[in-house]
């Protein structure tokens, strides 16, 4: 799956799948096209390999965001901008974590709520687009070995992944807070200089 999502997010292709098309159990289960059943549970490949101990590599599977088997029975990814999936069940945004806090700001700018995630290690698309899928919550990853190897994730981005209404509420949250001169890039304003011009802006007048 970190392949299928790059062909969109990074060569801007359309792209659809079913399980018989990904190579392992991993990737079927997260997504739902596959069953989270007692092998897949066991995480026995894992053992000597990610984790140390079956008992490790258990709890990490048992760790994971994942979709009910048989909620979905394929998976399409297209460039948000192409239009192609109308309304697509989630949005990915990469971005570096300066981008990143600037989106999260916008999605608190109104409704505010204070957001907590997870790091389950390997297979952080469940931190990504399982968690998304299952709960439809804002879900923010640091993307892992397997995105960053397989599916070209640059060492710099994170990821994250939430519903259109989400994005479209964190878009107009930005416009605002770039009008309040809150925006990417967040330019230095130096480490020595007197802070108390620069904070009367950002944090308002005391």
């Amino acid at each position: 799956t970190d392949q299928i999502v790059s062909m969109a997010s990074r060569l801007g292709w359309t792209v659809g799948i079913t399980g018989d098309d990904l190579v392992g159990a991993q990737c079927r289960a997260v997504i739902g096209l596959g069953p989270q059943d007692e092998k897949w549970l066991a995480g026995a490949n894992y053992v000597g390999v990610w984790h140390g101990t079956a008992e490790d590599a258990r709890k990490r599977q048992q760790a994971l965001d994942v979709v009910p088997f048989g909620q979905y029975r394929a998976m399409a990814v297209s460039p948000l901008a192409s239009g192609r999936l109308k309304p697509p069940d989630i949005c990915l945004v990469y971005a570096t974590p300066g981008q990143m806090i600037i989106l999260i700001n916008g999605l608190q700018y109104t409704g505010y709520k204070k957001f907590e995630w997870g790091v389950v290690g390997e297979t952080a698309c469940a931190d990504s687009w399982g968690r998304a899928l299952k709960t439809g919550e804002p879900s923010l990853s640091l993307p892992c070995f397997a995105e960053r190897r397989y599916g070209g994730v640059p060492d710099e981005e994170m990821l994250m992944a939430l519903k259109p209404s989400d994005l479209a509420k964190a878009i107009v949250g930005m416009k605002q807070l770039s009008k309040n001169g809150l925006r990417y890039p967040i330019a230095p304003y130096g480490i020595q200089s007197d802070v108390r011009a620069g904070m009367g802006v950002s944090y308002g007048k005391k």
